[in-house]
């Protein structure tokens, strides 16, 4: 395979992420939210209480912004972080930063089109992170003239990923493509060999159904999924539907797939009322911890402590990340791991 998008468990030489920067965008859950994102920041970065010296992974952040800059700096203090003053619409570099891929013995960055989610959220100087994130990375930047996003794929860094029917075949993104243009290119710019396809995502997730608030591979052949949680659960049917197809499927090795479950946050409402995205799979796997985002359910610990047996050589935490997802995602979708070159 000339050309592999590495699993996220693989060991990392950084990760790029951004700091909320738009107080017309974030209004009110601004400061909340940056204080969520510093924390997950910190617990990335794994600094030694003894040393003071991070073990984790080194943080690169993008800013928008004099103000957002100055904020970081101060937020972060301590943890190493390379802050990277940029123009962005928002902080969501797991959709717009490139995808970070091996080819023979070098690291190189795949880059797509990005369209706002199908158009929903446009803004100014997102269509540009990939490109940047490539160049301060001093990476060569390959150049995919077609529409994807980080979060719609998963792999297990074996040729084999995860993604949704809802999201990738949406008419919104690629509205030329075939499912088998789709995996064509899959094949030629990530190295994936054999695409899993789920339906649905989450109800009122505005990406259209990513696969990474749904499902994850943690491990070759090894996936995690969520079961429903209380009778209200707004996603029962979906969650159900993901569990059945993934048990009926098999990886690029003709393995039928491991199926690991934890719950889900069950009903999470917003102000209105209305069901939020709201996922305990958005989590990050960094090289000494896994984060896992949680919302101040019934469920929290209980969707931790599942998720801790299933990396047992990590230290596994939840941090709350209910501002965070007022802007639409969560841990996962901040952030883009860049791996190390092997």
């Amino acid at each position: 395979m000339p050309v592999c998008q590495p699993a996220e468990w693989d060991a990392h030489q950084a990760v790029w992420s951004a700091w909320p920067s738009h107080a017309d965008l974030w209004q009110e859950d601004l400061e909340p939210a940056r204080a969520e994102v510093g924390a997950l920041f910190k617990a990335i970065a794994d600094v030694d209480p003894v040393t003071q010296k991070p073990r984790g992974e080194a943080l690169k952040i993008l800013a928008c912004g004099d103000e957002a800059v100055t904020s970081a700096k101060a937020a972060l203090a301590g943890t190493g972080a390379e802050i990277f003053a940029a123009t962005f619409g928002d902080i969501w570099l797991r959709d717009t930063a490139p995808i970070f891929v091996r080819n023979a013995n070098k690291l190189e960055a795949a880059c797509f089109r990005f369209n706002g989610w199908g158009g929903k959220y446009v803004l100014e100087g997102d269509d540009g992170v990939a490109g940047f994130v490539a160049a301060c990375a001093q990476l060569t930047a390959n150049l995919n003239n077609w529409v994807l996003e980080g979060g719609s794929i998963d792999v297990d860094g074996q040729g084999s990923a995860l993604t949704t029917r809802q999201c990738l075949l949406n008419a919104n993104r690629n509205p030329t493509l075939t499912q088998a243009d789709i995996e064509a290119r899959l094949k030629s710019g990530l190295g994936i060999e054999k695409l899993i396809w789920l339906g649905d995502g989450l109800l009122n997730d505005h990406t259209d159904g990513h696969i990474d608030n749904i499902a994850r591979f943690i491990a070759p052949g090894v996936v995690a999924c969520m079961e429903p949680s209380g009778s209200d659960d707004p996603n029962r049917d979906a969650l159900g539907a993901i569990i059945a197809d993934l048990k009926a499927a098999t990886d690029i090795n003709g393995r039928k797939l491991d199926v690991q479950t934890i719950p889900s946050p069950g009903l999470v409402p917003d102000d209105e009322g209305e069901p939020i995205p709201a996922s305990f799979m958005n989590f990050y796997i960094a090289n000494t911890t896994v984060v896992v985002p949680v919302y101040g359910t019934a469920f929290d610990d209980a969707a931790v402590a599942a998720i801790a047996k299933l990396f047992p050589g990590r230290k596994v935490v939840g941090l709350r990340a209910n501002h965070i997802l007022t802007g639409g995602g969560s841990f996962h979708c901040i952030t883009q791991q860049q791996p190390l070159v092997r």
